[in-house]
């Protein structure tokens, strides 16, 4: 890869990382949105994208430049920094949407990309298939030939400094998607887009998309830059990141203004429905919904809009990024997962794949928040099960939700979700965890998952388990050879005091 991508720090499969653009002579944080910039028709002038709104790379159409009898060569003459009047980085697309919506474009691989080196583009693209989802198995593997036909072609032409994209197609089939992520990958070009995902999105089919994302990352390398096309709701964007997800492009932004649609992060509401604007950005805090709605000026409107609607999907970003430093992203992709059902079946999808984001999770972050049922699933308490396999317990053990004893040759903590915890381990994270007073069946049962697998490692020993009220169906995970009795009234635990012991 000509590009150089650098991966800074990780939680779960979501990294803050570092994208060097040579053409551009800058380099791009990542997870990072790209506005879409109609060449035509710019609600927000790209100058204002980088000065007001911090935009730091955007993307634009070749295939529009290139037909375009007014902007091609005023685009060839000048170049896209220039033409659009912006100093960071700027991709181009090659007409592959147009290809999908209308059957067939008249440019070439070759043609295409040479017309986006001589533009200026920094970051080109191929003309590749964009399979929809739902396609059938065949069609979608004769379109991806077809598409890592032109992509090996695309690794043969010479770009100069120019980055040139890989797109990942494969419908929704998990199998193809792998296979041409690891395909493209290997063509040696730069970065890697994870295409036709669209209509998944505007169908809210988050789990389709989590399925789809997951298994392209399981083709590509760590020091894969991905993009994800037509990924422009803040509602997703944490979702995505934590998928592994660096780049996002965002036509939303003016399309939904032009609909006269206010974005925030829990979804999409229309203008006429507001009586206030919940935000604080420039123009809601200068402007009420009524004010906008009253303007007679059309374009005027839509430009507020569009620039609220950056506003919000910018500062959701700039969030997705303080929570991967802080190591807390996964709570707050539980958060935002709540603003809609599907959303919801996206994170669960998303904690299917816990041992996937166990692989780059760090070992350590500041703290684990148990927020619902679905955190028993992560990749924390994955991780956690996986040392229990490999630590060994002898003689009497006591495994206990009340307090330590000395009683047995050795007792445990037992802590919902994870399980078993020996002394050594309690004050390391995630074993300190934040947790809820009252237990959810989900922790119980993943605490027993952990006694089980506790249990499997060390058969020879001799086992009791004490808990407070676990359901039958956290019981009925533990081995039968375990020893099991109900705690008495909860009482205040001390990790470990001397000489307190539980009494069933």
């Amino acid at each position: 890869m000509s590009g150089v991508f650098e991966v800074r720090e990780y939680d779960a499969a979501g990294r803050l990382g570092e994208l060097s653009v040579p053409r551009a002579d800058v380099t791009v944080e990542t997870p990072a949105l790209l506005p879409v910039v109609n060449p035509h028709v710019q609600t927000v002038p790209p100058a204002q994208l980088e000065a007001e709104f911090g935009a730091e790379i955007l993307i634009t159409n070749s295939y529009v430049l290139h037909g375009s009898d007014e902007l091609r060569e005023p685009a060839l003459q000048q170049g896209l920094h220039d033409l659009l009047d912006f100093h960071g980085a700027i991709m181009t697309d090659s007409g592959s949407f147009q290809l999908a919506e209308y059957g067939d474009i008249d440019v070439t691989t070759e043609e295409i990309l040479q017309f986006q080196q001589d533009i200026g583009s920094d970051i080109g693209t191929p003309v590749d298939i964009p399979t929809p989802p739902d396609a059938s198995h065949e069609q979608a593997s004769e379109e991806l030939a077809t598409t890592q036909e032109r992509l090996e072609l695309a690794s043969t032409v010479d770009t100069g400094e120019m980055l040139v994209t890989a797109p990942i197609q494969g419908s929704t089939h998990p199998d193809l998607r792998e296979r041409a992520a690891r395909q493209a990958y290997e063509t040696g070009l730069d970065l890697f887009p994870v295409g036709a995902v669209v209509p998944l999105m505007t169908e809210y089919r988050f789990a389709d998309l989590v399925d789809a994302v997951t298994a392209a990352k399981r083709g590509l390398g760590e020091d894969a830059p991905v993009h994800l096309f037509g990924a422009g709701h803040p509602m997703m964007f944490a979702l995505a990141v934590a998928l592994g997800c660096d780049l996002f492009d965002s036509a939303a932004y003016a399309l939904y203004a032009r609909d006269d649609r206010y974005l925030t992060v829990r979804g999409t509401e229309h203008l006429d429905d507001l009586a206030t604007f919940p935000c604080s950005c420039p123009v809601c805090t200068q402007h009420t919904p009524a004010e906008v709605t009253d303007i007679d000026d059309e374009h005027e409107r839509h430009r507020l809009l569009a620039e609220h609607n950056l506003h919000v999907s910018m500062e959701e970003m700039r969030t997705v990024r303080q929570a991967i430093k802080q190591g807390n992203l996964l709570e707050l992709v539980e958060t935002r997962a709540r603003s809609h059902p599907t959303m919801l079946d996206g994170y669960r999808t998303l904690l299917e794949y816990a041992d996937q984001l166990e692989a780059t999770d760090p070992v350590s972050k500041d703290a684990f928040f148990y927020c619902s049922a679905e955190s028993a699933r992560r990749p924390e308490v994955r991780r956690h099960h996986k040392r229990l396999e490999r630590l060994d317990v002898d003689g009497d053990v006591l495994l206990t939700e009340g307090n330590h004893s000395d009683a047995y040759d050795e007792s445990w903590r037992l802590v919902a979700p994870f399980g078993p915890v020996s002394k050594e381990l309690a004050d390391a994270y995630p074993l300190n965890a934040e947790l809820p007073e009252k237990q959810d069946p989900r922790a119980c049962e993943a605490a027993a998952e952990g006694v089980r697998r506790l249990v499997a490692a060390n058969p020879d020993a001799d086992v009791t388990l004490l808990h407070w009220d676990w359901p039958a169906t956290a019981l009925e995970t533990v081995p039968d050879g375990v020893r099991t009795d109900r705690l008495g009234e909860r009482e205040s635990t001390d990790s470990y005091s001397e000489g307190e012991e539980s009494e069933p």
